[in-house]
């Protein structure tokens, strides 16, 4: 064999050698951090008048959506978040024609509400139009509700929407807030669920992301006990979901009636089975619905204390 033949050898066993780039995005407080790796440069970065929009593109979880560096959505694991939130309170409440969702910029909130035919109206109010801007540039798979013609998109400060709201209007609120930090922190607050309760009609329910019971406690509790304070003790319920990309991987969600069902008494299973089978839910089943109101007993102490 000559050397020619030795180069031509040694090229055709050359691989192609995969990408090493080590490049991490981190959401942390000042104990618990979680890093996921992505592809390098951002593929959007936008800073708004609130806050600092970015869009990376990870190995494990695809696309990724952050807000002044935590996570809020990516398109791997986005089903547990918005498919708990949205299909609990509305497979408990077959009635609901009129929704109102207070942020949800990403748009997957309202792409899960408008899976139930029988809604005639939903509202959202998202106080960062860049949230929306690139969501639709970016995660077409969630927001892909968002010029639906049953959507009446707000961009506005929701607290100041629900405050200026009539009384009795909405079947459903869905608060789909991000950390009660800068522009989320009042979404946080006893005015603000006053005025929620306030817009509810008679029978209608509300369900929240309420934090991390690991990651964010004091929010967590807090925010149960403002809402039994309001909705009276026995209408409020917490609920689990696991989302990896958030950390700790467990959070959690609140649902509160004004007089509505109640989440595992009043679950039809069959209605609820055959609604996740039709729309080809990822997370949400019947079992899943009764199994996330069971909470772990450092919970209920955390929330009975």
């Amino acid at each position: 064999m000559d050397l020619g033949d030795l180069r031509d050898e040694a090229t055709q066993k050359l691989v192609t050698p995969k990408l090493t780039r080590s490049v991490w995005f981190t959401d942390r407080n000042e104990n618990i951090a979680l890093s996921i790796r992505h592809k390098g440069d951002r593929i959007f970065r936008e800073k708004s008048p609130f806050q600092t929009v970015e869009i990376f593109d990870t190995f494990e979880y695809g696309k990724m959506l952050t807000v002044d560096n935590m996570v809020m959505c990516s398109e791997k694991d986005e089903n547990a978040y918005h498919e708990m939130i949205i299909h609990v309170p509305m497979l408990l409440n077959p009635s609901i024609k009129n929704a109102l969702v207070i942020g949800g910029g990403d748009g997957g909130s309202v792409r899960e509400i408008l899976k139930h035919h029988d809604v005639e109206k939903v509202t959202m109010v998202e106080i960062d139009e860049v949230v929306v801007k690139a969501s639709q540039e970016f995660l077409p798979t969630l927001s892909s509700a968002l010029n639906h013609p049953k959507l009446e998109l707000h961009i506005d400060d929701g607290i100041k929407f629900v405050r200026e709201s009539p009384s009795e209007v909405y079947d459903l609120i869905v608060v789909d807030s991000s950390d009660p930090v800068g522009p989320s922190e009042g979404l946080f607050s006893v005015d603000f669920y006053k005025d929620v309760y306030r817009c509810l009609k008679p029978g209608g329910v509300m369900t929240a992301q309420s934090e991390s019971p690991r990651f964010n406690q004091r929010a967590f509790v807090d925010m149960n006990a403002c809402l039994k304070g309001i909705f009276g003790q026995e209408h409020v319920h917490c609920y689990l979901a696991f989302i990896p990309t958030y950390p700790t991987g467990m959070w959690s969600f609140t649902y509160a009636s004004k007089g509505g069902a109640h989440p595992s008494s009043d679950h039809d299973r069959s209605r609820a089975a055959e609604f996740a089978v039709n729309n080809n839910l990822q997370y949400y089943n019947a079992d899943i619905h009764q199994a996330a109101f069971c909470l772990p007993t450092f919970i209920k102490n955390m929330l009975n204390g």
